[in-house]
């Protein structure tokens, strides 16, 4: 823990570039020796400026000692560039951050089929369900997912590969400590039950704008490949992202979408570009079964239309071939329970308990806007709750109890 400090003293100087603290680290070899060098030492590392030499000055460790005591507090681990467990991928990128703070278990990232996916936070069900299925796919066939945890396509990337039984790693812009967007509590738990979450902000730093860009050179840096779900062209995260990949020496990948569709414009020039096309989980995986045979399970793997529908429906179809006295009878759902649903989700089931319905004739009936129709539909299919039929109709798979 008392070598820990130096390192945390060194993260936290304010001023200094991550690349300032790898020419340090090169020069002195270890942060300690960077503490008690002196401006005349500090003098001779080729590429600090003057300000970053006066910066060096400030010797005082409170900080650092607060940091250490809130990660033992929380159950934090911190992950040094010199741990034998840092990633060499990340080690070799421009600017790999210090230290990373750590909750769960870290997986040995040199050793895994690791898919960055990133997407914009104002995602459309096409790429909610997109970004779901191809993450599922994947951890299923045994890559290791990797995202922000951020709203839209981050967060329908970790549930897809957290579905599969996968393992997944969230890279956040704010401490482990600070949960962002707050709808993701959750979320948090079953990553770092799993898999990890990762920051190179300390505990209780908060959620800034001009953190996020920053965390995507480690998303990308971790990774084999980063796949674009959905981005604008315009103030794209996902595409900084995906320009980062690239500078880093490492595959880009692309889901496509309709021409008019602006969401799909980024991913589309991408592939204009030269990105790979992704429209199932195999066509990232096929690039690293030579490479990783021990790693990626079998061959493609055909898996079921948004995570159940298809053998839904097979079953659906099967049922209705049955007596009624072979029939079975619906699985239950306890609506006073902990269900996890939201409003618009149980007022679409209650709708649907009555009867088969199209998209328009619930939009109607429950007077919720389309997107938000679309959208709780989507995940009510890809938990199983309903099921979905020629001309966007809809049933109900489950037997409501309120």
């Amino acid at each position: 823990m008392a070598g820990l400090k130096y390192w945390v003293w060194l993260n936290e100087c304010r001023g200094l570039t991550n690349r300032s603290r790898a020419l340090l680290l090169d020069h002195f070899g270890s942060p300690e020796d960077v503490y008690y060098a002196d401006e005349a030492e500090y003098a001779l590392v080729e590429g600090l400026s003057k300000k970053q030499i006066e910066l060096l000055a400030d010797k005082s460790t409170d900080g650092a000692d607060k940091i250490l005591g809130d990660c033992q507090r929380l159950g934090l681990r911190i992950l040094t560039m010199q741990d034998a467990d840092y990633p060499a991928r990340l080690r070799g990128i421009f600017e790999p951050p210090c230290l990373l703070y750590v909750k769960g278990t870290l997986p040995a990232f040199d050793e895994e089929v690791a898919v960055a996916m990133v997407g914009t936070r104002a995602c459309t069900p096409y790429g909610t369900q997109s970004a779901e299925k191809i993450a599922y796919g994947l951890a299923k066939q045994g890559a290791l997912v990797v995202s922000g945890a951020a709203r839209g396509i981050d967060s329908a990337a970790h549930r897809g590969a957290l579905r599969a039984g996968g393992v997944t790693v969230a890279v956040l812009g704010n401490g482990l400590d600070v949960v962002y967007p707050e709808e993701n509590a959750g979320l948090y738990r079953d990553i770092a039950a799993t898999g990890a979450l990762l920051s190179e902000y300390p505990p209780g730093t908060a959620a800034e704008g001009w953190h996020f860009p920053i965390r995507n050179r480690i998303i990308s840096g971790l990774c084999l490949a980063t796949v674009v779900v959905e981005a604008p062209l315009e103030r794209s995260g996902a595409l900084i992202t995906a320009n980062t990949a690239l500078e880093q020496g490492r595959d880009v990948f692309a889901v496509p979408g309709p021409i008019d569709a602006s969401a799909s414009r980024g991913c589309n020039r991408l592939i204009a570009d030269g990105a790979g096309l992704v429209s199932e989980s195999w066509d990232i995986l096929r690039e690293y079964q030579a490479m990783y045979p021990h790693k990626i399970l079998g061959e493609r793997v055909e898996l079921p239309h948004a995570l159940g529908y298809q053998a839904r429906t097979e079953q659906a179809e099967a049922k209705a071939a049955e007596t009624p006295a072979e029939a079975e009878a619906l699985p239950a759902l306890d609506l006073t329970g902990d269900h996890g649903l939201t409003d618009d989700q149980m007022k679409l089931l209650r709708e649907l308990a009555q009867g088969e319905k199209q998209v328009d004739d619930l939009i109607e009936l429950t007077q919720i806007p389309t997107r938000r129709v679309l959208s709780a539909l989507t995940m009510l299919e890809l938990d199983g709750y309903v099921a979905q039929s020629g001309g966007k109709r809809f049933s109900i798979q489950v037997e409501l109890k309120e």
